[in-house]
Order: C-alpha cells, then sequence, then structure tokens
C-alpha cells in the first residue's frame, strides 16, 4: 500500500515540474512576443517569403477617382505610353542620360529635386511631380524652378496627413497649394484622399505582410510615386534606383551621397540600413520597398537603369 502511494505521489510530482516547466515557457514566449510588438525590428521581405504573399493587380487597384483638385474642377487624367521616373538619388550623377529622359513621353521626379543645373543628367523637363505634405514649402517657394519649368499641362499630386493638405482640414499647406493652383491656371494640382491614403497602406501591407502602423514605418514617396506610375504608365523606366540587396553586398564600397543635390548629405546606404533596421520612431522602409518593386518589373513593364539591375 505504501508502495502504491509513492508511486502515485512520484507521478504527480513528475507532471507538476512538466506543467511547471510548460507554464514557464508560455510566460517566457509571451514577454518576448510583447518585446518584440513594443520594439518592431523590421527584417527585409525576402523573395521566398514573398511567394506566399497575395499579389495586388495595381491597373485593376488604380482609380483616377482617388485624387481631388485644389481649385477648379479639373480631374486627374494623366496617361502616358512611356515614362522616365528620375530618383533623387545620387546614383543619376554623371549618367549623361538627360536628353533620354527629356525624349520621353511623361517625365516623373519626386518632391524638390530640381533640375536646373543637372539637365546633363536629368533632363529639364516634367510632366508630373509627387510631393511629400513635408516638402510643400521647398517646392512652392521656388516657382521658377518647379513652376516655370514644367511641362504645358503639368501635374503635381501631393500626398500627406488629410489634416494638413486635406480639403476638410484646410491647414496652412491645403491654403498654400490652392493659391499655387489659382496663380498657374494650366498647372493642375491634386491631393490623394484619405481613402486612397488608407489603400496605399492597406496594399503595402498585402505586398510586404507587415502592418505599417504596427510595424512603425512611413511609405516612402518613391513608394507613392511608383504606384502612382503604374497607375498612369504603360512602360517606366526608372532613374538611379538602386537593387534590393545594393547596400549590403559591398560594405567597403564609395559612399553616395542620398540626394544628388545635396553633396553633403548623409549617405544613401547609411541611411537605408539604419531606415530598415530602426526600432523605434517612424521610418521609412527602402530596401522592403525595393523588393517589392523589383517584383513588380516584370508584370507592370518596369526596366531600372543608372544602375541596370
Amino acid at each position: 500500500m505504501g508502495l502504491r502511494l509513492s508511486g502515485k505521489q512520484g507521478q504527480q510530482s513528475h507532471r507538476m515540474v512538466i506543467f511547471v516547466a510548460i507554464f514557464i515557457l508560455m510566460t517566457l514566449l509571451f514577454l518576448y512576443g510583447s518585446n518584440n510588438g513594443n520594439n518592431d525590428v523590421f527584417t527585409p521581405i525576402h523573395v521566398a517569403v514573398n511567394n506566399f504573399l497575395k499579389t495586388t493587380d495595381l491597373k485593376k487597384w488604380a482609380g483616377k477617382d482617388g485624387y481631388v483638385t485644389f481649385h477648379g474642377n479639373k480631374n486627374m487624367t494623366l496617361h502616358c505610353n512611356s515614362c522616365a521616373l528620375v530618383t533623387s538619388s545620387s546614383h543619376v550623377l554623371g549618367s549623361q542620360a538627360g536628353e533620354e529622359i527629356d525624349r520621353t513621353e511623361c517625365v516623373i521626379r519626386m518632391n524638390d529635386a530640381p533640375t536646373l543645373g543637372y539637365e546633363t543628367d536629368v533632363g529639364s523637363r516634367t510632366t508630373l511631380r509627387v510631393v511629400a505634405h513635408s516638402s510643400v514649402f521647398r517646392v512652392v517657394r521656388r516657382p521658377a524652378e518647379f513652376l516655370h519649368r514644367m511641362d504645358n499641362n503639368p501635374v503635381i499630386i501631393f500626398w500627406g496627413p488629410p489634416n494638413k493638405i486635406g480639403k476638410e482640414g484646410k491647414g496652412t499647406l491645403y491654403r498654400l497649394i490652392q493659391r499655387v493652383s489659382m496663380t498657374y491656371s494650366n498647372l493642375s494640382c491634386f491631393s490623394i484622399i484619405p481613402s486612397k491614403m488608407r489603400r496605399f497602406d492597406s496594399l503595402f501591407h498585402k505586398e510586404t505582410g507587415r502592418d505599417r502602423q504596427k510595424s512603425h514605418s512611413w511609405l516612402s514617396t518613391g513608394w507613392f510615386t511608383m504606384v502612382i506610375a503604374v497607375e498612369i504608365c504603360d512602360n517606366i523606366k526608372v532613374y538611379g534606383m538602386v537593387p534590393p540587396n545594393h547596400c549590403g553586398k559591398k560594405p567597403g564600397s564609395k559612399k553616395i551621397p542620398y540626394h544628388y543635390y545635396k553633396p553633403r548629405g548623409p549617405d544613401e546606404c547609411v541611411t537605408y540600413i539604419q531606415s530598415e533596421s530602426a526600432r523605434r520612431g517612424n521610418h521609412h522602409r527602402f530596401i522592403t520597398e525595393k523588393q517589392v518593386f523589383s517584383r513588380w518589373a516584370k508584370q507592370y513593364n518596369i526596366t531600372f537603369t543608372h544602375p541596370n539591375w
């Protein structure tokens, strides 16, 4: 009888040890997961992972009704057979691609990237400029550069929080852009409406598996510009954009300024890597975005030059 009791007590003790071990393990996993949620270390999406992600048909996703004018009753109707998307990267310097860019049907630029003084490498024409809310002042305060030097019927698309550039907010930026639209009658200025802004977030989530807000990310102007280019262009040639693995393959490579017009600005690869792996605050995920662009290339007739990839 005594032996039977001892056996049962031993089994109970053994089960208790297993239960405690499982409890401790689950607790540690929970704490680890919670800690990761607060300090999300954003790792780039790799091609193998992307095979399990949903691919959006951007041609069906596109909608010209997602843009609203700042003045008058203009509609966003721009469509081009061929587009030159000129980035702000210093890789365009020395390319001597200016004439080729200017021969393209439509030329797309971003934010306050200038052409004056850089025509040999980046051309002089601008059909469409995509501008973040943080760059509005830099663009409108230099009308001779950014407004007079555009095509006959140029378009500027502004993106940003609705309370800053949206019609409902009617803040300083909205009134400023509206005044510019009224002054330059041939210029069409549009903002991206809130519902379409949410769709840009949803697209990022579908293409990367990452929730933008939970991963503490800001979509870059490059992301907006590429998606808009796919909407309006049948063929896109991108100038100056590096491939997603560029900053990891040559640790000792020559440093390149992030912007071609800011030679003393931060190094491009340092900016990319720091932004991609940042734990705190909101950052662009440049490398992950370029991995998505790489997957889109064949689907949407996108080619990359200077460098070629």
